[in-house]
């Protein structure tokens, strides 16, 4: 995609429906650390405040939501991955010293706007796995999710059609 906001972009996502779509970009890291955020939230910061929260999308970069292994009771759930918006779910994660990531700002599509691309050949898909958004390094994650369709970035050629 030659829009800069996804080129190379991994993005997680969350919901997609006739109303539109969200998503969470997974591998790119924002200029602010966790404990930035927690200390703006007026939130104990933990061992986890020391590393860099992700940027989620250049939507509304002051919406947050927080990824992490389970259920998600007040947002969403996919393959093991919760994802929730909100500001208690990130203090809890922060006191337990509980594995998580927390993604800045979001990736949104209007309706149909999403289907079209994909049908253009702006976006490839991958299932969504436990294992890439928590185990796999950040700077990893674009080439591993490449290989779950047996590809790599050298051989791929993403160009929409209407190019």
């Amino acid at each position: 995609m030659r829009d800069p906001n996804f080129h190379g972009a991994v993005v997680l996502l969350v919901q997609h429906s006739s109303q539109g779509a969200l998503g969470l970009v997974i591998n790119r890291e924002a200029s602010v650390k966790v404990g930035d955020v927690a200390q703006h939230l007026e939130l104990a910061g933990g061992e986890r405040a020391q590393r860099p929260a992700l940027w989620g999308g250049p939507v509304e970069r002051g919406a947050g939501f927080v990824l992490y292994k389970g259920v998600s009771p007040e947002g969403w759930t996919l393959e093991g991955i919760a994802i929730s918006p909100s500001r208690e779910r990130l203090s809890a994660l922060l006191g337990a010293g509980a594995e998580f990531s927390l993604c800045l700002g979001y990736a949104g599509w209007g309706p149909g706007q999403l289907d079209k691309e994909v049908e253009e050949g702006s976006w490839v898909h991958v299932e969504a796995s436990a294992d890439l958004v928590f185990e796999t390094p950040i700077s990893e994650r674009y080439d591993r999710a490449l290989a779950r369709l047996g590809v790599s970035a050298t051989t791929l050629w993403m160009t929409p059609v209407n190019e």
